[in-house]
């Protein structure tokens, strides 16, 4: 049982969860600023590739 209380209150005044959660927050935020901007360049590379391929017909 002691070794139970004592593993509990290791757990709770470790940093390492919050750590991670802030680590897996900011890689949220870069998986979507990623999205955006494939989403972004897509849309432009299909413009593009839409307006040479009016000049060429």
């Amino acid at each position: 049982m002691r070794k139970f209380v004592a593993s509990v209150k290791r757990f709770v005044t470790s940093e390492d969860g919050p750590t991670a959660v802030e680590y897996a927050v900011m890689l949220a935020l870069i998986i979507v600023v990623c999205i955006a901007v494939i989403t972004q360049v897509g849309t432009s590379a299909s413009s593009t590739f839409n307006t040479v391929n009016g000049a060429l017909s």
